[in-house]
């Protein structure tokens, strides 16, 4: 087990990650000290969740490029909401964000499923929707700090045994997707559809449904992590989180999730989001321009890519094993 362990992607991409941080700890004295360490999870909180739920549409041969538009749509719902009714408690708001997400994931779901439209086009299409209707509502205004109660900004910061509640959420949802792709008959369809859709109808498994599962779930995430980006950050408009639907994409890439789909881990998941993150808590503290962090980001996806396509080639994939001739 720890032979296949140090043979895997996941121990390359942690190899990786720890030579990183020791990098930029030889230049920047306290980079990976612990405390600045839990930072930078905290900092990667948001993208790790989103990177699995993105993970598991990818698995299934599907992409959803929505998921920063639905954060941001339900992010501004929860926080007009708030301003509006400022005692509501906070439970309610995250329930209807999650609902709300979990709304607009069914939404791609069904168009994907029902229509048999390619997902890239009908997340482009709802990507922009769901942009739309956050100009709408909100008449392209701002809810600022001082509109939101100190309720409602107040549980990511919130600590707990020392670590943010934002840390302590993705850590729980990092263990229920660990069970949910490892330990459950739903897990195995995402990972049977996406390996040979073909066959996973033989084995009685509906494509459309696990595909609609995925998008739901992926959803109902995004709006989670609405609620917590605009609580965190204490400010919602138009363009929360536009072009994060990119970091989320290349996380999951950079993780070894194979955009081919079937193949795929929660942990590769949450490295690729975590080295990510690294990268761009690193580059600001090296100087680096910001112009040259996105060039810099771009190259570690090209590289991941390249990587992958290369372990898939040597790899391969034996659909049909031939009967031996006597």
């Amino acid at each position: 087990m720890i032979r296949s362990f140090v043979r895997s992607r996941e121990a390359i991409l942690l190899g990786a990650l720890i030579a990183l941080v020791l990098l930029v700890e030889s230049r920047f004295s306290g980079f990976a000290s612990p405390g600045n360490l839990a930072a930078v999870f905290n900092d990667t909180a948001i993208l790790i969740m989103l990177a699995l739920g993105q993970m598991l549409v990818i698995l299934t041969r599907c992409i959803d490029l929505s998921l920063a538009s639905n954060l941001a749509l339900t992010g501004m719902v929860t926080a007009m909401l708030n301003a509006a009714v400022p005692g509501l408690p906070v439970a309610a708001l995250i329930a209807l964000a999650v609902t709300l997400g979990v709304v607009m994931g069914m939404v791609n779901g069904l168009l994907v499923w029902k229509l048999d439209i390619p997902p890239i086009v009908v997340t482009l299409g709802t990507l922009t929707i769901y942009r739309g209707l956050i100009f709408l509502i909100s008449d392209g205004a701002w809810v600022n700090s001082h509109e939101m109660s100190a309720a409602y900004k107040a549980l990511p910061r919130a600590e707990l045994i020392g670590l943010p509640v934002l840390s302590w959420i993705a850590l729980a949802v990092i263990a229920g997707f660990a069970v949910l792709v490892n330990r459950s008959a739903l897990g195995r369809a995402f990972l049977a559809v996406g390996g040979n859709p073909h066959a996973a109808v033989y084995t009685g498994i509906d494509v459309g449904r696990t595909r609609f599962a995925a998008f739901a779930i992926a959803g109902g995430l995004a709006g989670l992590c609405g609620y917590l980006w605009v609580s965190r950050y204490a400010v919602a408009y138009v363009d929360v989180a536009g072009g994060f639907e990119l970091d989320v994409v290349a996380a999951c890439v950079i993780g070894g999730i194979s955009i081919a789909g079937g193949l795929g881990t929660v942990g590769g998941a949450v490295l690729g989001a975590l080295f990510l993150g690294t990268i761009k808590n690193a580059l600001p503290v090296a100087g680096i321009s910001p112009f040259w962090q996105l060039a810099i980001s771009g190259a570690a996806i090209i590289i991941a890519v390249a990587f992958n396509a290369r372990s898939s080639a040597k790899a391969g994939r034996l659909i049909l094993r031939p009967e031996s001739t006597a």
